[in-house]
């Protein structure tokens, strides 16, 4: 593979079949996430993620429904999120960057009359979140100091430069390299701004527990590593005393108060990436300091918002479906009010609470673009969708995809989604491995990933599926991957190939592996346990549970899932290390890293590079200098779905065939090789985007313009 592909025609296809996907779009919310609604339903408001170009990462603007049109709120530069509206639906709260990039601060909007958002004063660090009191006087700010790690879904790199150092100056780390994140207060009549959480307290998510009360979730040290021994606090807001409420030796997430302060709500759940929960719900009664564990019918709650003070709404993923419903905080009563197959929200199910308990989401599937929708009471209404051309051109090339069930080795009853071209089987197979190991697939638009749908487009089946260990089939099911990474899931995984085979979908002759992260893992690890594979793409991989308890910032938390510590020899870190197997892997290997990951380090794509390449293993390595845990941002994403599509073509080419009738993406590159079509500025200019690579000899290639 060439380290500089940005003058081949691969590489201008790839790019011409993302520009069709996007160019009606450019400006316009191509996604929508974190909805809001007023009490009464009168306005809503979202986060859209919104490109300009093909060029850097989206930025995020805020929307709200207009005659069934999404409508940018505000018009000023940088971006926008987390719009809150006060509980008497007169102001929106919401977080933007435009007085510093990344760093967000609060602003206030009377949505009643014309004119631009007012700043609120300036707090030291970066603001996450933000919840308005129950009587509208205060809102609540999550502050992360600037220098504090992101979680692995938002690319596991600090938030925002410190220091402005040259170039030459080391890197200096003395104890933990992550800055605190803490808990502000802000009077909105008056204007003041202070302190609420004590110093060495990290908050890291909190909300309003009554008119004078917060609960947050909180540890005594600021790395993510402390993240999951986190316990439950409440603090007074009046005098600043704090209580410890709830420990727990699974982790706690979505801490909140009903409005009167006589509850409060928080979910625990078997966590292996913080913003990734999905678990149960409790409602703890302070005053008789008694806690209910509430049967949400199968559901693991990954959303909840106190509706008044006897209702607790909740959302959440059961097998693969999204679930909405209410709780009777007193009773335990539970109303159902949605359960479909489309996803609603993000990585998992999100959405917000009318008074007369109905839900506002974003929903989608992997046919239908995300669309602001308000559900419950036996109807759903489409109140604006991000639908345009773009979308009709990648939904003409996607094929389908559909619900697949098979039993493991063990009987266990294992799902997942299936993505196919149309026709007959059988297919080459990739089979996409989801990240975590604690999250799960839904059917969302293009299975919320950057290559599922493009492989398809090409040819391949695409097989993605929830594992043992995977979120929304409960507690018992997520902790059977606990001890056993890389054990029970990676059969889940193979008698899922096996299936698909014996039912004439899978060709298995051509099979192959991609997954990010756990997904990274997974793709390296199977490799060494059966040869079955032809191609392989690893990417922000865990390959050596050694280094990466000692590198990673989250490398207490392999330790725990592996039941394993380093320093004994022989124990899962060298077991389930791909690393120390590779003399057992036949398989092609494209390995993938951010230099900037500080979950899963580069050097983990390294260590399996060099491994292979020891045994006399195909493998290329590829790791992006400005990228972190994923690749995010243009022309990097161009990059990296090329070697993806020459990656599979070359050792698992398809079949050639169009899809639906329209040409696939091997038609595409045909065409821009005879018509010497070649990427715009827009894309190929930005070298410092251009991964450093190592060839399957070895050799190094550097980036143009690098010493």
């Amino acid at each position: 593979m060439r380290g500089d592909l940005r003058d081949t025609p691969q590489f201008a296809a790839v790019a011409e079949y993302l520009r069709r996907q996007h160019k009606a779009a450019f400006g316009r919310p191509h996604d929508v996430a974190e909805p809001h609604i007023t009490a009464d339903g009168a306005h809503v408001v979202v986060t859209g993620s919104v490109l300009d170009d093909l060029a850097g990462a989206p930025r995020t603007a805020l929307y709200t429904v207009n005659e069934g049109r999404l409508t940018a709120v505000t018009t000023a530069t940088g971006s926008a999120r987390w719009g809150r509206f006060s509980p008497d639906g007169a102001t929106l709260a919401f977080l933007s960057d435009r007085a510093e990039p990344d760093v967000f601060q609060l602003y206030l909007l009377d949505i009643g009359s014309l004119g631009e958002a007012v700043a609120a004063p300036t707090v030291p660090g970066s603001v996450e979140y933000a919840h308005w009191s129950p009587d509208g006087r205060q809102i609540l700010l999550g502050v992360a100091g600037l220098g504090a790690d992101q979680a692995a879904a938002q690319g596991a790199m600090s938030n925002s430069p410190i220091d402005d150092l040259p170039t030459w100056h080391p890197l200096i780390e003395e104890g933990t390299r992550s800055a605190w994140r803490s808990l502000w207060l802000y009077t909105v009549g008056s204007g003041d701004l202070s302190r609420l959480s004590p110093e060495r307290m990290n908050c890291w998510e909190a909300g309003w527990g009554g008119p004078s009360t917060v609960m947050a979730v909180t540890s005594d040290a600021p790395d993510e590593d402390a993240w999951y021994r986190s316990v439950l606090t409440s603090i007074d807001t009046t005098g600043g005393e704090s209580r410890e409420l709830v420990r727990s030796q699974f982790q706690l997430g979505l801490p909140a108060g009903s409005p009167d302060g006589r509850y409060a709500s928080v979910v625990e759940a078997v966590c292996s990436d913080r913003g990734l929960l999905a678990g149960d719900l409790v409602i703890i009664d302070l005053a008789s300091k008694t806690s209910t564990r509430v049967n949400t019918a199968h559901t693991d709650v990954t959303c909840t918002q106190w509706i008044d003070v006897d209702r607790l709404g909740y959302l959440g993923q059961r097998h693969l479906d999204s679930v909405a419903g209410i709780v009777e905080a007193g009773t335990g009563a539970l109303t159902e009010l949605v359960s479909t197959e489309l996803s609603c929200g993000g990585l998992y199910p999100e959405g917000a609470f009318t008074s007369d308990g109905r839900v506002l989401v974003a929903q989608s599937a992997y046919h239908l673009p995300p669309q602001v929708a308000l559900l419950g009471g036996g109807t759903g209404d489409v109140l604006a969708t991000t639908h345009h051309a773009g979308s009709d051109h990648l939904s003409s090339l996607a094929g389908s995809a559909e619900a697949v069930t098979w039993s493991a080795p063990d009987g266990q009853r294992i799902e997942g989604i299936l993505c196919r071209p149309a026709g007959d089987g059988p297919f080459p197979l990739v089979v996409n491995i989801h990240g975590g190991p604690v999250w799960a697939f839904r059917n969302a638009w293009s299975m919320k990933s950057l290559w599922v749908p493009l492989l398809v487009s090409m040819g391949y089946a695409v097989l993605n599926p929830n594992p043992r260990g995977s979120g929304g089939r409960g507690r018992e099911f997520a902790c059977q991957v606990i001890g056993d990474m890389g054990g029970a899931d990676a059969d889940d995984i193979l008698s899922g190939i096996d299936a698909l085979a014996e039912r004439g979908v899978a060709d298995r002759s051509r099979i192959g592996l991609i997954g990010a992260s756990y997904g990274g893992f997974m793709s390296s690890w199977l490799v060494t346990l059966d040869q079955r594979f032809a191609a392989a793409v690893p990417i922000s991989p865990i390959t050596d549970w050694y280094s990466q308890a000692f590198t990673s910032n989250i490398g207490g938390w392999g330790n725990t899932f592996l039941r394993s510590d380093p320093e004994e020899p022989g124990t899962m870190a060298h077991a389930r290390s791909p690393v120390l197997r590779a003399s057992k892997a036949r398989t092609p290997c494209l390995n993938v890293a951010g230099a900037n990951d500080q979950c899963t380090p580069p050097g983990q794509a390294r260590e399996f590079h060099q491994a292979l390449l020891a045994r006399g293993v195909e493998s290329v390595l590829a790791i992006y200098p400005q990228e972190g845990h994923g690749v995010r941002a243009y022309p990097a994403i161009v990059d990296l779905l090329t070697r993806i599509v020459s990656w599979f073509t070359t050792h698992m080419p398809p079949d050639a065939k169009t899809v639906d009738g329209h040409p696939n993406i091997d038609s595409d590159i045909g065409s821009c090789a005879r018509e010497g079509v070649r990427p715009s500025r827009g894309i190929d200019g930005h070298h410092p985007e251009e991964p450093r690579m190592a060839t399957a000899d070895g050799q190094h290639i550097r980036r143009r313009g690098r010493r």
